[in-house]
């Protein structure tokens, strides 16, 4: 295919073998044609890459294959990748133990170009059950679907109070994308291991105008144990796991909200959503860090982030185990205001109970 493709379907990899098949299998067979495949090795060690060449020829000219140089732990540098030498007017990302429905390319396009669409956004999805192959539809957001094609807001403010509820799901995949927008506002994953889904997504809803959400159900998401966000880690782990985006990404996502007006004008705006980020990271670090006192996490996070804090290394670390502590103690408090409640609720009853008792006794007589 000479000209540039329509679609540019990126798809990041590493050890996939189990499922990069079938997937490539469910684009092979697409009712659409006019679509490119990349997909990015990350350093894979199974035989995925080689199960990937052997479809090559399959795809006639429209497969190509990157290799990065060293595994990256995450999704984003090789999305990267690929969005840096994707041709297609729109961009699609498909995770390598996923698939996709028979038209699901056909659709997506469809209602991009009908609507004249930056972002196509389906809010639903089939959800497969790797154990027991059971499968049904689910949606991982908030609020009312819709039941039509319908434009989002283009009101800033709106958009970002529906992300702090939820009505905005971050994933890449469920999202076709101009990648003439991407492009032009530098809209790419921050380097991190986990959480560049959600600042992405924030930079395509800064930026464009006209996202289209959809009912249509044409993405098949696998649910296993291999995944990044399902592995089992040490307390220790666990802290850089989550700290890690905090450390990289806030930058990226600051400089989307500061390459528009709306930030300058607004700032209580920008300080709200850098907050959010934080907490949505910071909040989940009590629930493993039972065992590592304030010391601790100051001692991990020193070693693992320190030399990127410039000179604030010391400060910033203690400031991090100082709202550690503070969140794990105000956990604690609440578990023991919870018991005491239940405490007052039995007392009553059984204070109820008494009561009744005696007025039963009293009626009696």
């Amino acid at each position: 295919m000479t000209n540039a493709p329509k679609i540019s379907v990126i798809i990041p990899m590493f050890n996939a073998e189990k499922f990069i098949g079938e997937c490539l299998e469910s684009i092979l067979k697409q009712t659409f044609q006019d679509f490119e495949v990349i997909v990015v090795n990350d350093c894979a060690t199974d035989s995925s890459l080689a199960i990937v060449e052997s479809y090559v020829p399959k795809f006639n000219g429209r497969l190509k294959v990157f290799q990065l140089e060293q595994n990256t732990g995450s999704g984003a540098v090789p999305r990267n990748t690929g969005l840096k030498v994707a041709r297609g007017e729109y961009v699609f990302f498909v995770d390598a133990d996923d698939s996709l429905t028979l038209t699901a390319l056909e659709e997506l396009y469809t209602l991009a170009k009908k609507f004249d669409a930056e972002v196509v956004y389906f809010e639903k999805y089939y959800w497969l059950n790797s154990l027991t192959g059971f499968i049904e539809v689910k949606t991982s957001q908030e609020g009312k679907l819709v039941s039509e094609p319908t434009f989002e807001t283009e009101d800033l403010a709106k958009r970002i109070e529906k992300f702090f509820r939820k009505e905005i799901w971050v994933t890449p995949w469920c999202k076709l994308v101009r990648r003439e927008l991407l492009i032009e506002h530098e809209i790419f994953f921050p380097p991190v291991v986990i959480g560049e889904d959600d600042i992405w997504t924030c930079g395509i809803f800064f930026h464009a105008k006209k996202i289209l959400r959809v009912p249509n159900v044409v993405y098949i998401w696998r649910q296993h144990n291999d995944s990044m966000c399902r592995r089992k880690r040490t307390p220790q782990q666990y802290v850089e796991f989550l700290i890690n985006p905090l450390v990289f990404g806030l930058k990226t996502l600051d400089r989307f909200m500061m390459d528009l007006n709306f930030f300058r004008q607004n700032p209580q705006y920008r300080y709200a959503v850098l907050e959010h980020s934080i907490h949505g990271k910071i909040d989940c670090l009590p629930d493993y860090t039972d065992i590592l006192s304030a010391f601790d996490i100051c001692e991990i996070i020193f070693k693992r982030f320190g030399k990127d804090f410039d000179n604030n290394e010391v400060l910033i670390s203690v400031l991090f185990a100082i709202v550690c502590d503070l969140k794990r103690n105000l956990r604690i408090q609440r578990t023991q205001l919870a018991e005491k409640n239940n405490q007052l609720k039995n007392l009553s009853e059984q204070f109820q109970e008494v009561i009744d008792a005696l007025q039963a006794q009293g009626n009696s007589k």
